[in-house]
This record gives C-alpha cells, sequence and structure tokens, in this order.
C-alpha cells in the first residue's frame, strides 16, 4: 500500500515528483485492475499533466492522486452512480469535497466502483486479498484500491457501514468523521439524515492527514506520539453475530491496548441505544425513498432487485414512524454523550467477521448502522487476521465532533497491535 504521508513527505523534501507517484499508481493499476476492478474510469495522462503544476508544491497534498468514490459528482470525470439509469452522465460541476481535495492539491486519478446509489448490488470490484472474496460495500472500490496500491487517498460515504466495513474486508484503514464534518453538497443522496463523507487510506495517521487537508481542521495526529487512551469495548445485544475470529479479534486488540498503557474498561449500552440501532433502518429506508423518487417513479425498471424491494416496502413507512424513530435517535445521541463522557473510546467490531466468500453481497452492516445514526466518529484500524490471513477490522469509535481525539485512539490502537503481533 501507499503511505499518503511518507509520499507527501518525500514530495515536500524534494526527493519525489507528484509526477513519479502518478507513475506508482499507474503501475499499480497496470497490474490488479483488470483483475480486481476497483475503477469505473481512469485518466492516468490527464493526471501526469496536472502534476507537473508547480504550484502543488506548496499545497497540503502536494499532489497526491485520489481516487473518488462514482457517487460524488466531478466536472471531468462521468458519475454514473453505480447505476445504467445515469450511464455516462456528465456533471457540469465538481462535488464539495472534490472541489476541497483540488484546492488541498489532490489530483483526481479516477472514478472508483460504487454499489447502485450506494446501496447493498455490489459491483464488479473484488477483494485485492482473495478474489473470490467481497470488498464489501458501497465504497467497494475505493478500499480496494487503497489496498492493491493503486491510490493512496480515497473517498466514501456511509449510510449504514459504506466506510468501516468494506475498510475492514480489504486491510485498510478509513475514517468516516463526525456527521457533516465533511459537505454533502454534490454527493447523490439516499438519507440525508445519515450520509456521511469520508476517506480510505493505508494506515490511521494517513487518513488523519488527508482529512485535515480537505477540511482544513487540526486533525492530524503524526506529529507526536498518541496519549494512551480509555478503551470500552462494548457487547452490544449483537455480539453473538460477531464470529469467533472476531470476537477474538476484540480481545486480542484490547489486551494489545492495554500492554501498551491504555486502559480498558467494558461498558453495557442502555436499552435506548438498542431501540436507536432498531431505528436506523426507519430512517434509512424512509429517507431513500423520496431521495429516490424519481428514479423510483420513472425508471423503477432500472434499479436493482435488491434496493427495488427495500424502495417498495420503504412505501409503506409512515411519517408517524419515521418521526418516531427521529426522536428514539435524539435521546440515545444523548445517552451515548453521557456514557462515554469527554475522553472514552468505544471498542467494537468493524464487521461480524472477515470478508465473505461470494461477489453477490457486500456483507452486513449491523456493527455499524448504530454509530452512523450517532453522527459519532469510527476509526477503522486494520492489522489483524484471521485463520485463512482474511483482514479483520476493528473500529474506535468517539463522540460527536472529537474526530481528532478519536483519531489519536485509532492510532494509538493501530501501533498497540502492531507491536503485538
Amino acid at each position: 500500500m501507499l503511505s499518503a504521508l511518507e509520499l507527501a513527505s518525500q514530495i515536500e523534501a524534494g526527493t519525489l515528483k507528484p509526477a513519479a507517484v502518478i507513475d506508482l499508481c499507474a503501475e499499480a493499476i497496470a497490474a490488479r485492475e483488470n483483475e480486481i476492478g476497483a475503477f469505473v474510469a481512469v485518466d492516468i495522462e490527464t493526471a501526469r499533466r496536472r502534476a507537473e503544476a508547480p504550484a502543488l508544491a506548496a499545497t497540503p497534498l502536494r499532489g497526491l492522486p485520489v481516487g473518488v468514490k462514482d457517487i460524488f459528482d466531478t466536472a471531468d470525470f462521468p458519475t454514473e452512480y453505480g447505476s445504467p439509469i445515469y450511464a455516462g452522465h456528465q456533471p457540469v460541476a465538481d462535488s464539495a469535497v472534490v472541489s476541497l481535495l483540488r484546492r488541498a492539491g489532490g489530483i483526481v486519478l479516477g472514478k472508483t466502483v460504487t454499489t447502485e446509489f450506494a446501496y447493498m448490488q455490489p459491483g464488479k470490484t473484488k477483494n485485492p486479498h482473495n478474489l473470490e472474496h467481497t470488498p464489501g460495500g458501497s465504497s467497494s472500490g475505493s478500499a480496494a484500491a487503497i489496498a492493491a496500491g493503486m491510490v493512496p487517498i480515497a473517498t466514501g460515504t456511509q449510510t449504514a457501514g459504506s466506510i468501516i466495513r468494506p475498510a475492514a474486508f480489504c486491510g485498510v484503514a478509513a475514517f468516516k468523521p463526525s456527521y457533516r464534518l465533511l459537505p454533502t453538497v454534490g454527493i447523490k443522496c439516499f438519507s440525508w439524515s445519515l450520509d456521511t463523507a469520508g476517506l480510505f487510506a493505508a494506515g490511521v495517521a494517513d487518513a488523519a492527514f488527508a482529512a485535515a487537508a480537505i477540511s482544513g481542521r487540526d486533525l492530524r495526529v503524526d506529529r507526536s506520539p498518541p496519549t494512551a487512551p480509555t478503551i470500552a469495548i462494548v457487547r452490544s445485544h449483537i455480539w453473538d453475530q460477531a464470529s469467533e475470529a472476531m470476537q477474538k479479534a476484540i480481545e486480542r486488540a484490547a489486551r494489545a491496548a492495554e500492554a501498551a498503557g491504555a486502559r480498558i474498561e467494558e461498558i453495557v449500552l442502555p436499552q435506548i441505544l438498542e431501540e436507536a440501532y432498531r431505528a436506523q433502518s426507519i430512517i434509512m429506508d424512509y429517507e431513500g425513498f423520496r431521495a429516490l423518487a424519481y428514479e423510483y417513479d420513472h425508471r423503477r425498471e432500472w434499479i436493482g432487485p435488491l434496493l427495488g424491494k427495500t424502495l417498495d416496502n420503504a412505501a409503506k413507512i409512515s411519517a408517524e414512524d419515521y418521526d418516531a424513530a427521529r426522536r428514539t435517535t435524539k435521546r440515545a445521541r444523548h445517552a451515548l454523550n453521557d456514557l462515554v463522557g469527554e475522553a472514552k473510546f468505544i471498542l467494537t467490531p468493524s464487521a461480524p467477521g472477515a470478508a465473505p466468500r461470494g461477489l453477490g453481497s457486500t456483507g452486513t452492516s449491523i456493527f455499524n448502522r448504530l454509530w452512523t445514526l450517532m453522527g459519532s466518529p469510527c476509526v477503522n484500524v486494520p492489522g489483524l487476521a484471521d485463520d485463512a490471513r482474511l483482514p479483520l477490522g476493528v473500529q474506535i469509535v468517539g463522540r460527536f465532533g472529537r474526530d481528532r481525539a478519536t483519531l489519536e485512539a485509532a492510532l494509538f490502537l493501530e501501533k498497540a497491535i502492531a507491536a503485538a503481533i
């Protein structure tokens, strides 16, 4: 994999040119793209030309190439949202995040595969660790492109588990920020209360570096050793749906963190958070039926079976049930804030286990939905694997708005795991 921090440091020092990084990415794409299928569009030559711009030397990202999930509008690439309805669709403007990427000195190398409208219908992408296994979704191409060394930074979105889960399956770091930390203007909406833009990178510090560059916030965690955090293990009401390997991975991660100096606790989630878990799908589906109203009303026959059935069922959700779910969510957010306080971070699975075999499903988001609903910052921490050497991701979840502290806690855990292996 390509470390965004290391590449930017070399460019800053003058030992590496941005165009040479484009060449590294081009080599990896040439070597593996045919079998992995991470991209729907790539433009190496335009990226090389843009990498020659002298002004890049003064930008935060210094000309690093970026893969952009194909639900982010781009003025210079088609944006098809993973749907035949939008085949060849060409936006006239970049989404806000893409504009911020360019302002920060990022070069869009190509558009990465998304599931249909960022829901569950799989695209063509395969898991770089084992081509017979899913890369997850909906940000499947972005996670796979990072894992295969095709780009050092990639964008994603999460409405249920579409950043953290594919990162876990592909063995890369990912950062789902607090809700609305990154703008969603120009991103195809599925659920306006849940959709969250985030980033993939090789390691936690790389993801934090990219997020800082794009957002203009103090999110970098690479400039000093991370402080030992208080980590709370959460075995929620769905804990028994985690595989034995994943349950052991959580224990291993906790032991490694404790050995490195972290304080480890176990907490039980209050009942209101279990109620909120069930509310997430009501909110997501109710809003999805409305966000995709045009496509459903005028192009229903072009919508895939998984999404089509979901929207059919979502049409039956009443406004009263939706409003009740929103009220439950509000109470749950207050309860979670009281539970974790200012200095506690949750350790929980990123997925039930390693990436499932087969390409007909992207896996389940059961271990992500609650935290997306809460608007909490979440970081997938790579470094663990099962007996088949498939990645097992664990996630650190923080309090809303404490994004830098959450990234620092995740970096601490990442380093502790690496030291313990």
